[in-house]
């Protein structure tokens, strides 16, 4: 009988912490690297400055971050880009981008071929740790449109990842 009522109140309790915390589930999904950062540092990879530039203007209106130039000296990366991020974070001395692969070999980014573009483009949110080159969150939003807005797509992006950081 003190076996059931031990199982009962423990059982009890165990619910009641996990109610608690359910209901602060908004930083649950996110590293812990992502919500001590301080510094991060903004990398365009679209080519296309309106949207990068409304991207940078949302984050600096965040104010959460400090925001660097200099991605070895920022906690985070924020890259917005037209591709998914596929890990990796390599800049070569010549400026062009890649990754290194699982043998430890530079695969380098492929030039985007602007005569085929697809007939809906995405735009990419990532945040990378510098030091790994770890995705520690993403997003994609649908690029332009009359409703969306032609170049508001990194601002959207920028807005998912401070509601789901908080201030």
């Amino acid at each position: 009988m003190r076996l059931a009522a031990r199982l009962l109140v423990a059982f009890t309790l165990a619910i009641l912490a996990s109610t608690a915390t359910a209901g602060n589930s908004k930083h649950v999904k996110l590293p812990p690297k992502i919500l001590s950062a301080k510094s991060l540092c903004f990398e365009d990879r679209t080519g296309a400055a309106r949207v990068a530039n409304k991207a940078l203007d949302q984050l600096k209106k965040w104010g959460r971050f400090q925001i660097v130039q200099d991605p070895k000296k920022a906690d985070l990366v924020v890259m917005l880009s037209a591709d998914p991020y596929r890990g990796g974070y390599i800049l070569t001395a010549g400026g062009q981008t890649g990754t290194i692969d699982p043998g430890g070999g530079l695969d380098l980014d492929p030039v985007p071929n602007y005569d085929q573009a697809a007939p809906t483009r995405y735009a990419y949110l990532t945040v990378i740790d510098p030091a790994t080159g770890e995705n520690l969150w993403s997003d994609s939003h649908v690029w332009g449109g009359l409703l969306t807005g032609h170049n508001s797509v990194g601002a959207r992006l920028v807005k998912k990842l401070e509601k789901q950081v908080g201030r």
